[in-house]
Parts: structure tokens; sequence; C-alpha cells
């Protein structure tokens, strides 16, 4: 059964204006703003720096080592959680406790496409 959390009426804005339908978001909005106080403009701030960072993880996790997978993951992991973007980290978490997951690897870039989109979406 899904969290409340997850699940919303609206794709949420920063600051928690709708524009969109309803579905599942790759964001807890409600938490980034917390995180944020409220700040719109730092809201933005931190999902595009977090875009970034996953981006770049994205295209680098796959042909790295073991060792650089697990400190990609980890870093990535602390980033997610702290701008709730939970199944962000929750993968990132899965890679870091076993460096060699496919599966997990393939996700992982799936998710940061779908926050990538998410925040595309918002800012708009």
């Amino acid at each position: 059964m899904a969290t409340l959390d997850k699940i919303a009426p609206v794709l949420d804005k920063p600051g928690g204006e709708s524009c969109g339908a309803a579905r599942v978001r790759p964001i807890d909005m409600h938490h980034l703003a917390h995180q944020t106080m409220g700040d719109r403009a730092l809201e933005q701030e931190v999902l595009t720096l977090f875009v970034s960072q996953a981006l770049s993880v994205r295209d680098r996790i796959l042909q790295a080592s073991r060792d650089e997978r697990f400190k990609l993951a980890h870093a990535l992991k602390g980033s997610a959680r702290s701008i709730g973007a939970g199944a962000v980290a929750e993968c990132a978490s899965s890679i870091e406790a076993d460096p060699g997951n496919k599966a997990a690897l393939n996700r992982l870039g799936a998710l940061i496409d779908e926050v990538r989109d998410f925040v595309a979406a918002i800012n708009r």
C-alpha cells in the first residue's frame, strides 16, 4: 500500500502551487518545502543542484568500479533523502549495499530521469 506522502492529488510547484494532473511524485515537495523553510527560490536552486548531481552519478556509475559505485551511491542517497526523493534514495541505498546489483543500477537511471522530468515540469 502506497504511503500518503507519495501520492498527491496534483503535481506541486515549489511552494505548493498545482500545475498538473494526479500521479505519484518523485519528490516529496512538502518535505522539500520544510527543508527550505518555504523559500521557493531556494527550493528551485536545491532541485537544480540535485538534478545536476544525479545526472552526473547516472552517467558515471555504470562504468565505475565497485568502490566508486559505493561512494557515488552513498553521496546520492544522502542528497536524495535531503530533498525528499525517496525512490532515488532507496535505490541508491540498494546499490550501496550491493554495488554489483545491475537491476538497481538500471533502475537508478530511470528514477533519475523521472526526477529530472518532474523538476523540468514544475519549473515551466
